[in-house]
């Protein structure tokens, strides 16, 4: 729970809708300085969040106060996680199922932007599909990787203000991004910027209302310090519109990880999983999870936002 100044901000409008009808909604859970661990995509803390403010008019969550800008995107610069790659063979799952709906919805393929695109896993399946990949991540040591284990030239640096070329790409992907951000407007808004007309933007983030959500409760696994903003259908709808998109489809997204690092989630289980064997026979094992608690969504550029 940060104190406005020394890298903190208090929001005075609403980050989604920019609606100035916001009040304070919940006391956070996390009270540590923030780190580069705090906001790995691996982190498994769950259930620790900011102090929450509700906007009146779109129903958005979002940290307030909350990190600035520039002490979030030079925290991501430092990032190591390479847990995310081993379970390279599940997300490229789940990747695949958001390739095959832009497929189907961009002719011809062509150009595409992942913004927050991690080591390219996303972008080496798109550019053996037939898409011309392009990324873009924060990270020194996955833009790295990207590099060395895919051959991806990926663009480093905080997406919104990033030398991109105007109404270029014929689709961009926000896997998991723009709850980490707190400027997440600014970053669609240069979405469909970089856009063509026609174009499809890709957004998987987390719904706070979802079944999911309501179950777990505090333990809810998007709980977590990396994430400064919970979307509902409202403001993700509110948020996509005032940016000058149409959402034209929408579905659950389902995640597939291997049984290793789901039991790897569960701190009790670190002396199971330190047997090699065991270790290397059960990141064999794939599970989907269809929980139903993100949503994924697909918008077109309908004008210059």
């Amino acid at each position: 729970m940060g104190e406005e100044g020394r890298g903190f901000i208090r929001q005075r409008a609403c980050p989604a809708c920019g609606s100035g009808r916001i009040q304070p909604h919940r006391e956070g859970t996390y009270s540590g300085r923030l780190t580069r661990d705090d906001i790995k995509i691996t982190d498994s803390r769950y259930g620790l969040t900011w102090d929450l403010s509700l906007c009146l008019e779109c129903g958005h969550l979002f940290a307030d106060p909350c990190p600035t800008p520039e002490h979030i995107f030079s925290l991501y610069g430092e990032v190591e996680d390479p847990l995310y790659e081993d379970e390279a063979a599940g997300r490229s799952r789940n990747f695949l199922r958001i390739l095959k709906q832009l497929e189907s919805l961009v002719p011809g393929k062509g150009p595409i932007l992942d913004v927050g695109a991690a080591t390219g896993i996303l972008l080496d399946l798109a550019r053996s599909r037939g898409w011309q990949p392009d990324g873009i991540d924060p990270s020194t040591w996955a833009v790295g990787v990207a590099a060395a284990k895919y051959g991806l030239s990926l663009r480093q640096g905080p997406f919104e203000s990033a030398s991109l070329p105007q109404d270029h790409y014929a689709a961009a992907t926000m896997v998991d991004f723009i709850e980490h951000t707190p400027i997440p407007f600014e970053a669609v808004k240069k979405a469909n910027w970089i856009l063509r007309t026609g174009g499809v933007l890709a957004l998987v983030t987390p719904d706070i209302h979802s079944a999911s959500a309501r179950l777990a409760g505090r333990s809810w696994w998007h709980l977590r310090p990396a994430h400064l903003a919970f979307f509902s259908r409202a403001s993700l709808a509110a948020l996509l519109e005032r940016a000058g998109f149409t959402i034209v489809r929408e579905r659950r997204y389902s995640w597939t990880f291997s049984l290793h690092y789901l039991m790897s989630r569960k701190r009790a289980s670190g002396i199971l999983l330190r047997n090699r064997r065991l270790a290397s026979f059960l990141k064999r094992i794939r599970l989907k999870l269809a929980l139903g608690d993100s949503f994924e969504v697909y918008a077109v550029k309908e004008k210059q936002a």
